[in-house]
């Protein structure tokens, strides 16, 4: 017996979870873990199950689910629990959210593997290497931004990256790259989205005497700061915190909050429905 993460989204409709649990039953599997919702919204249905079950078994419960008139219109997929997600971390000069990605992976927090770190400056790079990771120094400029992407993408293609982290990456991606990257790459944004978009919102949040500051981490979208929102969360301040006290204390925030999103999109708990996510 192996253990197994089943993710389904299907149109909404009574007997699924029936036809699900028949389907495991059916082999013998034993289910460990459950979590399901029905978006009345989108008449969307999203299931994420874990189960116990042979490895020559998983196809044979894919196909009963696949047959059930219960299920229609579906994304259907298993993948084994103790897979890591393979992921490639891009960074600018600040590095506080990827001294903390690369702690917790090596500490074996996270169920990622760190295939690389890719850079527009060299600034990180004795961190990345004193972890044992490749570091790619990738300048950008207005002139090469084309074929520095071209290379950011040969490059998730020949390490089958399965997640991108903008771990406080000063870069805009192009429409064509966030298409190519789309559900798969994270971006931690230094704000409680929507508000305070753009550069220096801690300074903006300064300047509107907020009495909470956050950050959110999303899916990066063509729409900037305008993607899925996977996590998020907040502290509270007073007036009088300066600007720069405000980036210290919001650094902690952002590294908690990227941890987290990286997390559940490794163990398959975040599903798209459109602008919006639902996390089990």
């Amino acid at each position: 017996m192996a253990r197994h993460i089943m993710t389904l989204t299907c149109d909404d409709r009574p007997g699924i979870v029936a036809a699900v649990s028949t389907a495991l039953l059916d082999v013998n599997a034993n289910i460990v873990e459950n979590q399901q919702f029905s978006d009345e919204d989108t008449n969307l249905f999203f299931m994420r199950t874990v189960f116990d079950a042979a490895q020559d078994e998983v196809q044979t419960v894919l196909d009963a689910i696949d047959r059930s008139a219960a299920v229609e219109h579906q994304h259907l997929a298993v993948r084994p629990a103790d897979e890591r997600c393979r992921t490639l971390i891009l960074v600018s000069r600040f590095d506080h959210c990827l001294l903390d990605l690369l702690y917790r992976w090596k500490s074996g927090d996270l169920p990622i593997d760190i295939v690389g770190v890719v850079s527009n400056h060299e600034d990180t790079r004795g961190l990345v290497e004193y972890y044992g990771v490749p570091f790619t120094h990738l300048p950008v400029t207005k002139e090469t931004k084309a074929a520095a992407e071209a290379e950011l993408l040969r490059l998730v293609a020949a390490q089958d990256v399965g997640l991108v982290v903008l771990a406080r990456y000063m870069q805009i991606l192009s429409d064509d790259l966030c298409q190519q990257l789309a559900g798969r790459a994270i971006n931690i944004h230094h704000s409680f989205l929507p508000g305070f978009k753009g550069a220096k919102p801690y300074h903006q949040a300064h300047e509107r005497g907020v009495k909470l500051i956050g950050a959110s981490a999303h899916y990066v979208t063509g729409d900037l700061d305008e993607g899925p929102i996977i996590e998020q969360d907040v502290v509270r301040v007073t007036h009088a915190e300066t600007p720069e006290r405000l980036v210290a204390i919001g650094r902690d925030v952002e590294r908690r909050v990227l941890s987290r999103a990286v997390r559940d999109h490794a163990e398959s708990r975040v599903f798209l429905s459109g602008r919006r996510t639902i996390v089990f």
